[in-house]
């Protein structure tokens, strides 16, 4: 049963939207058709990138959604973590992952427009986690490549990816796109390298 965001929730979403706005991305794409799938937000290199993700899917009328650890689900967060688009998750539980777990959300509802930072981080990284990729392909959902470039502020998202099960050839085709638009961004190096692919230099 849907509920009506709390104004804290409220407010709090109203925020972050003005400071969308106030920055003044230039957004490209288009929403997935699918009222399921896996959105990838990459490269993840500020906490700007939330501010985008959230002003880009609300633009283009995509209700987002965001992992979260099961603790932070808990009073006094639960009604606003949920309200912000939360899907609980808890990484101790025993005789399942989180990836099942998410797989039974995607199983459960009629929409779902999870989004993921196969990165995990804004530090150095060795290769793209592939959590999301196990999840996509388990939900049978299509995966949707989402970039931002902070330095040209632009970004967007890109045509919807069907996993095939075979995770090289596919984050190959991940990685061809994001090449498309970004191809010398050096926090996306390890995508194209992990993926086969080659890339020039420059600063993000």
């Amino acid at each position: 049963m849907s509920r009506k965001p709390t104004l804290l929730s409220r407010a709090v979403k109203a925020l972050l939207l003005a400071l969308y706005r106030w920055k003044g991305w230039t957004l490209e794409g288009r929403a997935p058709q699918s009222r399921k799938c896996v959105i990838l937000g990459a490269p993840h290199t500020s906490n700007w990138d939330f501010v985008f993700f959230l002003g880009a899917t609300h633009q283009l009328g995509i209700a987002p959604s965001f992992m979260g650890k099961h603790s932070l689900f808990k009073w006094p967060m639960r009604r606003f973590m949920f309200d912000m688009g939360g899907v609980s998750v808890n990484r101790s539980a025993r005789g399942a992952n989180y990836v099942d777990q998410v797989i039974d959300e995607y199983r459960a509802r009629d929409v779902l427009a999870l989004v993921i930072a196969p990165e995990g981080t804004r530090g150095s990284i060795t290769a793209w986690r592939s959590g999301f990729y196990h999840i996509a392909n388990g939900a049978g959902v299509p995966i949707v490549p989402a970039w931002v470039d902070n330095a040209t502020m632009r970004g967007g998202l890109g045509p919807e990816i069907l996993p095939t099960g075979d995770f090289a050839a596919d984050l190959r085709r991940i990685a061809e796109f994001y090449h498309s638009v970004m191809p010398d961004h050096p926090k996306l190096a390890i995508l194209y390298s992990q993926a086969g692919l080659t890339t020039g230099g420059r600063n993000a």
